[in-house]
């Protein structure tokens, strides 16, 4: 174990790993957010798309994130946080990246002319009078794109929950948590200000490869930031104290510090209602969220007709994930109930998440009161978003509650994996739901055409979370604390 320093008050080296932790989340959800913002206004037009074409590659995503999830977590457990999160990050750049040459690969696979050259390859399929193969073989590109960047996603959550396990007390847990998983909102709010003017003033292309770029300089922070708490310099006796203070009794001695227990096998994870508990409340939710984020923007278009990169667009989204911000109140609610209330903490975080449960119900009226102004509905996604980061926060803590540091990693990944297939139900259906409702001037509930559509899966959003709630509290129904 390296020195550490002695004198003076308890340092706060934790709250810099959390940072990294927050940038990394940020950086993940810019590069979601690049299709997102440009597909409709930028990428559709060059590659003829439907929303049944948009939907099916958000779809892939969201089932290959689910699938890669189930083995990141056990990959981040058997690496180690610091190479497994290096390894995430790296492979989810380069995917980023990857997007912004499906347009030179969609040219040379349909005519057979290769050319490196954004602008030659549009030239190219302009030229070019095979709409449904252009649409087919862009969004095969897109797909494989999508791919990679969820193989490296997909490490992510189940590095940074291990991260946080390593780094705080169960009861600080779900604000250091709220507090990185924040920096989705933040890449989301930071996203629809700068990539439809990347997208406008320099192509669609350089908004992929500019923001793919920010995860290889993140890995470099990581590399000379991050060591575990007890070998780290920067973590004095009295912080390392206070990170450990779960344990029973004064166990600082390394080699107790460092075992972790023995991997815990998938077969095993699934015996548990509690595994099966954070999956069900992960599969009911998450695909809520990504709906909010692929298809927000799309919203505003179809509704509105809003183009991504108008004023009008921009602020109306910006507003939307500022608004989210208020879910850091989801990492310190469940603290007052164990502080002041005395509760265990998983008590209070199920007390704190049936909170968060109800807002969502708002997203009912989304739909009824945008006929008054498009800002009802993006006030009401706002604070449904926000709830969901501040449930999101809570949900992933309770898995450091009754799992051991040694099975975190892979239990989060089994839970995530049930939130991707949530989410590519929803996407896929919404893109199909969509074009439906559009083609045939659907009615329902007083909607009619796409609008209906939307309503549809608002109304279904508004109420995942009290019933995801319902489900994880009958499953569990107070605190039980898995040994091995």
């Amino acid at each position: 174990m390296t020195d550490k320093i002695t004198n003076g008050k308890m340092t706060n080296y934790r709250w810099a790993i959390c940072g990294l932790l927050f940038f990394a989340t940020t950086v993940n959800y810019l590069d979601r957010q690049v299709l997102s913002l440009t597909w409709k206004d930028f990428i559709s037009p060059e590659f003829h798309w439907t929303n049944t074409d948009y939907g099916n590659i958000t779809a892939f995503f969201s089932i290959s994130y689910a699938l890669f999830l189930l083995f990141a977590g056990k990959f981040i457990d058997w690496m180690g946080t610091k190479k497994g999160y290096l390894w995430a990050i790296g492979i989810w750049s380069v995917g980023a990246v990857f997007h912004a040459f499906c347009g030179i690969g969609t040219a040379g696979l349909v005519t057979g002319k290769w050319i490196i050259s954004f602008e030659g390859a549009k030239t190219i399929l302009n030229g070019v009078d095979k709409v449904g193969l252009i649409a087919s073989t862009s969004v095969s590109l897109f797909m494989f794109s999508r791919a990679v960047l969820a193989l490296g996603e997909a490490g992510n959550f189940p590095a940074a929950i291990k991260t946080t396990a390593e780094y705080f007390p169960k009861k600080d847990r779900a604000f250091s948590t709220s507090i990185f998983n924040s920096g989705a909102t933040v890449g989301a709010l930071i996203a629809p200000m700068t990539i439809p003017v990347l997208a406008s003033k320099f192509g669609w292309e350089m908004a992929f490869i500019v923001i793919g770029a920010l995860g290889f300089i993140w890995m470099g922070f990581w590399i000379f930031m991050y060591k575990k708490p007890h070998e780290h310099h920067m973590v004095n006796k009295a912080e390392l104290d206070y990170i450990l203070q779960d344990k029973a009794g004064d166990k600082t001695d390394k080699s107790d510090i460092e075992k972790e227990g023995k991997a815990m096998s998938f077969l095993k994870c699934f015996r548990y209602k509690q595994t099966w508990s954070f999956a069900i409340g992960k599969f009911m939710t998450d695909g809520v969220w990504w709906f909010y984020l692929f298809w927000a923007p799309a919203y505003l278009s179809d509704v509105y007709g809003y183009t991504s990169n108008s004023l009008m667009s921009r602020t109306l989204i910006f507003t939307l994930y500022a608004i989210t911000m208020l879910s850091i109140i989801g990492g310190w609610l469940p603290t007052y109930f164990v502080d002041k209330k005395g509760m265990n903490p998983y008590e209070g975080r199920m007390k704190a998440m049936l909170i968060f449960a109800f807002f969502p119900l708002l997203a009912l009226f989304a739909q009824p009161l945008g006929h008054i102004s498009p800002w009802f509905p993006i006030i009401i996604i706002g604070i449904a978003a926000a709830a969901h980061q501040a449930w999101s926060a809570n949900i992933f803590s309770t898995v450091g509650d009754m799992f051991p540091k040694a099975a975190i990693a892979t239990i989060t990944g089994i839970g995530g994996m049930a939130g991707g297939i949530g989410s590519y139900i929803i996407n896929k259906g919404s893109g199909r739901l969509f074009d439906y409702a559009k083609n045939t001037d659907m009615s329902f509930a007083g909607f009619s055409g796409i609008e209906s559509g939307y309503f549809i899966v608002f109304s279904f959003c508004a109420v995942a979370y009290l019933t995801g709630w319902l489900i994880m509290k009958s499953l569990v129904p107070k605190f039980k604390l898995i040994e091995d």
